[in-house]
């Protein structure tokens, strides 16, 4: 019999640990990146800085700082090494937006890509996209996932806690990602790559289910995984949907509509109890509902700052976000009246 498989995108190698980046050069030769240390390293501003002073292990590297999170930045990124011959990879150090703009960079050029996060905002540090703001509006753009990618505890412990509770969030999400993906399944017959959609499943179970916090190195660790572990389902399905849903649309509509409430994270977190409701899974809204509450997350319109009519008329909007994307919100088709009535019996079943 013939024996089928798939080829899977995947970091050859991933590594979450206190110390990671001290053990950058080691990586880089033992998975035949570079065994020189002949890499260039993009570093924002701020905490690029002291990081920039403790790579006296990598004598060899060239090291740029750029403001990240803009289409732009990435293009300027891209311009200062094209005519580098002698770099064999690049190196990403820092948050999301900084990876970002290191992953355009590097898929514009076809170097390999290695991922150093020093936070957890959201899945990007092992994602096949880049979201980059261009012309004032965030735009995701499919990039090549990073060949390697290493989570420092020593730096996330002391990352702001908002980013912490951003990637929380985005993690989260991907418990109602999933289902609205099996929904438009179950309606339209859209394929569901099961793999993909256990590995989202799974990681966001690990990070709903732990007892620790964001003090903890263990829950943290658990975080990173799950983030990664979205990032990679994404690559498997060949796009998003094991990791944005309703859940996100409706984060893009805040965003949209009232810039500046709170990190996408937190937004989507919101979504997805939202959806969740919607859904009708009472089982898994308590136990959503009980995480972001754990975790400081905001779970009403109040706690985002906004009326539950406000709340309710951007859930109306949110699948004009991403228009062909079947969820709950569309197999729903409510206005924002019925929504607000929904929002208003949510928030007494809230624990």
């Amino acid at each position: 019999m013939p024996t089928f498989a798939r080829t899977v995108l995947a970091p050859i190698t991933v590594e979450v640990s206190a110390g990671a980046l001290k053990r950058l050069p080691e990586l880089l030769a033992d998975s035949r990146i570079s065994s020189g240390g002949r890499v260039a390293v993009a570093l924002g501003p701020g905490l690029g800085e002291s990081i920039a002073a403790e790579l006296d292990h990598l004598p060899d590297a060239t090291v740029h700082t750029v403001v990240p999170g803009s289409l732009d930045s990435a293009k300027e990124l891209t311009k200062r090494l094209r005519d580098d011959h002698r770099v064999d990879a690049l190196v990403g150090i820092g948050g999301g937006k900084l990876l970002d703009t290191a992953k355009w960079a590097a898929s514009d050029l076809g170097l390999p890509m290695v991922s150093v996060a020093t936070s957890l905002a959201h899945d990007g540090l092992a994602s096949p996209t880049a979201s980059l703001e261009r012309d004032g509006v965030s735009v995701s753009y499919g990039v090549h996932p990073p060949l390697a990618v290493l989570a420092d505890l020593d730096f996330i412990r002391q990352a702001p806690a908002h980013q912490l509770q951003s990637g929380i969030g985005d993690a989260l999400t991907n418990l109602s990602a999933v289902a609205d993906w099996q929904l438009s399944h179950e309606v339209n017959g859209e394929p569901v790559d099961g793999l993909a959609a256990a590995i989202a499943r799974t990681g966001a179970e690990a990070v709903l289910r732990h007892p620790g916090t964001i003090a903890d190195d263990a829950f943290l660790a658990t975080l990173a995984d799950a983030l990664i572990q979205g990032g990679l389902a994404s690559s498997m399905a060949g796009s998003s949907r094991p990791c944005s849903g309703g859940c996100h649309e409706i984060a893009h509509a805040l965003e949209a509509l009232h810039p500046g409430l709170a990190s996408h994270g937190a937004q989507g977190g919101v979504g997805a109890l939202i959806c969740t409701w919607l859904r009708g899974d009472k089982a898994l809204f308590q136990e959503l509902s009980a995480a972001l509450r754990r975790h400081g997350l905001p779970r009403t319109a109040s706690e985002l700052g906004l009326t539950t009519a406000e709340l309710a008329t951007a859930v109306a909007y949110a699948p004009s976000t991403r228009p062909g994307r079947y969820t709950i919100l569309e197999h729903r088709e409510l206005d924002s009246v019925a929504l607000e009535r929904h929002l208003t019996e949510m928030m007494h079943e809230l624990d």
